[in-house]
């Protein structure tokens, strides 16, 4: 039987996770989305591009939850998205609707279901749907790490007119402006960035990294990133089916590791068919301990505000 994956949200990220699910067969695709004729009108046009590029799935659009009963797999990327000078806190109390009510209506349909979280405020949305779903923890992953790794190395990659294929990358902490990319454990086919690159330019691409979403909210003005979130969400969606068992710097929700207490926070993960199947504790310098204590406690501001409303 094919898998079963639901894309929650119509929009640039929805309709881009959607097609780059079509295109790797990952399975048969529901895109819901509130707004009546997009998920059907969306969801056609990528059906009737499958002769062309040779992939054979069932895509459905919907207006409600029905036609995503038993889902496999969930990728929620409804809510609002960022406009110019607006962080994704500002984005808090109206996301945090969209998803509570978009979490209760998944349970209902999919209680076994793997939720993938992509709206933001990321951390705090992973929050909000675990604690409205009650699914145990290694079945609600939040996407950002995937995201935030593929910038900082496109951004090596750049500086040092080199294949992006051999920079490998780690970005823990939240996703925002607190993010901590560990420059230490980074590097191009095994070489330390430290040798590669001087520590003024690191630090501006450090400092870029950090500010890779806004700065593409301020070239395309009315709206925000896709192409680039919806690839990183469907790589973990291709890990978790297909069983890879990938690590993956992915939000998911700590215990105790690196000193974290019941918050979703950005670390190294191992996804597969279970979802987060390990959670791997790196060996952090007193710096690097502190940015990660730092970006936890910009998450738990946000999640302190969603108790205050709930």
């Amino acid at each position: 039987m094919r898998k079963k994956i639901t894309v929650v949200g119509g929009g640039n990220v929805g309709a881009s996770c959607a097609v780059n699910v079509a295109f790797k067969e990952l399975g048969d695709i529901v895109l819901v989305d509130v707004v009546e004729g997009v998920p059907q009108g969306k969801g056609l046009d990528m059906l009737q591009m499958g002769p062309i590029e040779g992939y054979d799935v069932t895509i459905t659009g919907a207006n409600d939850y029905a036609p995503t009963a038993n889902s496999d797999v969930v990728v929620i990327t409804a809510g609002l998205a960022r406009k110019p000078g607006m962080s994704r806190n500002d984005l808090l109390l109206a996301n945090y609707e969209v998803v509570k009510s978009v979490t209760e209506n998944i349970v209902k349909h999919s209680p076994n279901a793997i939720l993938v979280l992509v709206t933001n405020p990321l951390d705090a949305m992973c929050w909000t749907a675990y604690q409205v779903s009650k699914f145990p923890k290694h079945r609600v992953i939040g996407m950002a790490g995937v995201l935030d790794s593929a910038r900082f190395r496109t951004f090596i990659a750049q500086e040092l007119d080199v294949s992006v294929e051999n920079v490998t990358a780690v970005v823990l902490g939240g996703h925002g402006d607190t993010m901590v990319p560990v420059v230490r454990l980074s590097g191009v086919s095994g070489i330390p960035l430290t040798e590669l690159i001087p520590p003024d330019r690191l630090a501006a691409i450090v400092d870029r990294t950090r500010n890779g979403g806004a700065e593409i909210v301020k070239y395309l003005k009315t709206g925000s990133a896709y192409y680039a979130p919806s690839a990183a969400a469907v790589e973990m969606v291709e890990s978790i089916l297909k069983d890879k068992k990938k690590v993956l710097p992915c939000a998911v929700y700590l215990e105790g590791e690196y000193g974290i207490h019941g918050l979703f926070v950005g670390v190294p993960v191992k996804l597969g068919s279970k979802g987060v199947e390990k959670v791997y504790e790196i060996q952090l310098t007193a710096d690097e301990k502190a940015a990660l204590a730092q970006s936890a406690a910009a998450v738990q501001e946000l999640v302190d505000v969603i108790k205050s409303k709930m």
